[in-house]
């Protein structure tokens, strides 16, 4: 797989291609299962990691630098069809919404989709202009556990209610005009990087 950059636009057209952000810090294997369910859920040709220098809802204490949380999130993708990049820095965004503007604009005949779980799709209406991403690309939302989700249950879904669609259509996803989402039906990931840090914290002393 051609590792992607700006200066990549004209072999990614036609692509689908699902973005998932985060600050992976660190990165697991949740990140990499889901990644996988969409690549084969969603019909996509690749899944990129778009990893936050720092955002902007979280504090920078316990965060590790960039450079670690690319070269951790590379082991743990470890598949040719996920692609880990810093693409925030690339085109010196910081909003969620920014980025993937900038991404539509830079890619012009490459269909995105935006990856998020459930406690996004919570959370989403207090990013910078969280709710207008759902006009920018289509959703598609991953079930986490003890997170209720549907098109009627919270600020974003039912804001968008008339956009949903059913998970069986989640293989015409990409191609829908936005808005469009939906809520996946993939197996749950108790795993958390929270979790895992806290583990790790333990582990330490």
């Amino acid at each position: 797989m051609l590792h992607p950059h700006l200066r990549s636009s004209p072999s990614l057209a036609g692509q689908c291609i699902g973005l998932l952000g985060g600050s992976f810090n660190p990165a697991h294997d949740g990140h990499r299962s889901i990644s996988l369910y969409a690549l084969k859920r969603l019909k996509l040709n690749q899944v990129w990691w778009l990893v936050s220098p720092q955002n902007p809802l979280k504090p920078s204490k316990g965060m590790a630098p960039l450079a670690t949380r690319l070269k951790e999130a590379r082991k743990v993708a470890s598949h040719n069809r996920i692609a880990v990049m810093d693409m925030e820095v690339q085109l010196r965004t910081r909003y969620t919404f920014d980025t993937l503007r900038a991404l539509r604009r830079r890619f012009p005949k490459t269909r995105f989709v935006w990856l998020m779980g459930a406690d996004n799709l919570n959370q989403i209406p207090a990013w910078h202009e969280g709710l207008a991403i759902f006009h920018v690309m289509p959703v598609a939302v991953f079930r986490r556990p003890a997170y209720a989700v549907g098109r009627g249950l919270g600020k974003a879904a039912q804001r968008h209610s008339r956009s949903w669609h059913p998970a069986k259509h989640a293989s015409e996803l990409a191609s829908l005009p936005p808005p469009a989402w939906l809520v996946l039906d993939n197996p749950l990931n108790k795993l958390s990087a929270t979790e895992i840090r806290g583990k790790s914290h333990k582990k330490g002393k």
